[in-house]
């Protein structure tokens, strides 16, 4: 009830501001969705093609993984758009439902530059829920209604994230991943050309100094395709890294793995015969951390005209990272066609890494018990790198596959 009648207060506000013809809708709020459904198809359209997205920060919010899809949808808008016009779009504008540390948020809402306090300190201390439930704060919640729709219209003049595609609501992943101990590591790994050292006659567009600059979808996408794969990673809750192939030395053969990984691959990077053979002993030796993934541009001709040639290459150079693993890593690896399926792919494939990355990760036992007659508050817990993914309450995630369980929320965004 009461987010309703914020909904109402700040569309009210909304209309009064910008040109809308009265009786248009000035926004939409997902208060349709109840305990078992899944997502309608007017809220997948609205994901699509809405212009600001407003999340009601709680903790109940950032535990419900049914918002967490829908943060994710709209993200992977803004993340297209900042690859294809390299700039950034900044359309997510959060409001204090409850107030929430800092240290509590998932990394995504922690990311977002805000500054809550502009619209008023007993907002920031209280929330929206406390200033709309006391009468004495009346003026303090009519004040934060109006800045924060003051700020929705601002966003909406100045930041235009282009439309997308309907989210599958079952593909989604959450934005807000799992419960954990800490933040969770993922790496981007590039095998590719750099302008300097390109097979003869292949054109420059697509590459720039470091492999990391490497561009496949070029000329639809203006940003190289490591930092958007970073973005999709972060949108996942990880911290993720980026570094080249030829920069990085495998590590020795037996040892257990220190981050679950994603290796870009371009198929032009096996005409240079020394990173050739780096990357079939890599491959020779069983890594089901590393997922690959080939970008592949069928609208570049040169690569339409070698695709036979440069794919029957890559099948001889890396046979087990093409044939073995899910099924989402073996299509990644037989070639990504757009960034749109890109980005569709990308987060069940770092679902795969990171569950490989949970069963060969070292673990380090936990201290050992005290002595007869001492007490302790403290559980064991694990320790090391496995910890950061929450081993101890982790439940593998199928939904990127399919789903297996429906959701159940009542939260609102």
């Amino acid at each position: 009830m009461w987010v309703e009648r914020l909904f109402r207060d700040l569309c009210g506000h909304v209309m009064a501001m910008t040109d809308l013809p009265a009786g248009a809708p000035a926004g939409f709020m997902d208060r349709e969705i109840r305990s078992g459904e899944g997502w309608s198809e007017r809220l997948g359209e609205v994901l699509a093609t809405c212009r600001v997205f407003v999340p009601l920060f709680s903790p109940r919010y950032f535990a419900s993984e049914m918002c967490g899809k829908e943060w994710y949808a709209f993200a992977q808008r803004a993340i297209y758009h900042q690859a294809k016009s390299n700039r950034p779009a900044e359309a997510i504008v959060p409001a204090l439902w409850v107030p929430i540390p800092p240290e509590q948020l998932p990394g995504p809402a922690e990311r977002l530059q805000f500054n809550h306090r502009a619209f008023g300190d007993r907002y920031v201390t209280d929330g929206l829920y406390g200033l709309i439930k006391l009468r004495i704060f009346a003026e303090e919640y009519e004040a934060a209604v109006y800045e924060l729709a003051k700020r929705i219209v601002s966003v909406a003049d100045t930041t235009r994230v282009g439309s997308g595609s309907p989210v599958d609501y079952r593909q989604a992943p959450s934005a807000f991943g799992k419960p954990t101990g800490g933040p969770r590591p993922m790496h981007v790994t590039v095998a590719a050309p750099t302008s300097h050292d390109l097979p003869e006659g292949r054109a420059p567009d697509y590459y720039g100094k470091q492999s990391q600059d490497w561009n496949p979808y070029h000329p639809d996408s203006a940003r190289p395709l490591a930092y958007v794969a970073q973005d999709l990673v972060r949108s996942l809750n990880y911290q993720a890294t980026v570094s080249s192939f030829d920069h990085e030395s495998p590590p020795d053969a037996g040892q257990p793995p220190t981050r679950p990984e994603i290796l870009l691959v371009d198929r032009w990077a096996l005409e240079d015969e020394d990173r050739r053979q780096r990357l079939a002993a890599f491959d020779a030796e069983p890594r089901p951390w590393v997922s690959v993934i080939v970008p592949w541009n069928r609208d570049d001709p040169q690569s339409r005209a070698a695709e036979a040639e440069l794919a029957e290459k890559l099948e001889r150079t890396m046979p087990h990272q093409l044939r073995h693993g899910r099924a989402a890593s073996r299509a990644a690896a037989r070639g990504v066609l757009s960034m749109e399926a890109f980005g569709q792919i990308l987060p069940q494939v770092v679902e795969s890494a990171a569950q490989e990355y949970l069963r060969h990760a070292e673990v380090f036992p936990p201290a050992a018990p005290p002595p007869p007659g001492a007490r302790s508050s403290e559980r064991p817990r694990l320790r090391g790198p496995m910890a950061e993914y929450g081993t101890t309450h982790y439940v593998p995630n199928t939904r990127g596959i399919a789903p297996d369980a429906e959701d159940t929320d009542d939260s609102q965004s």
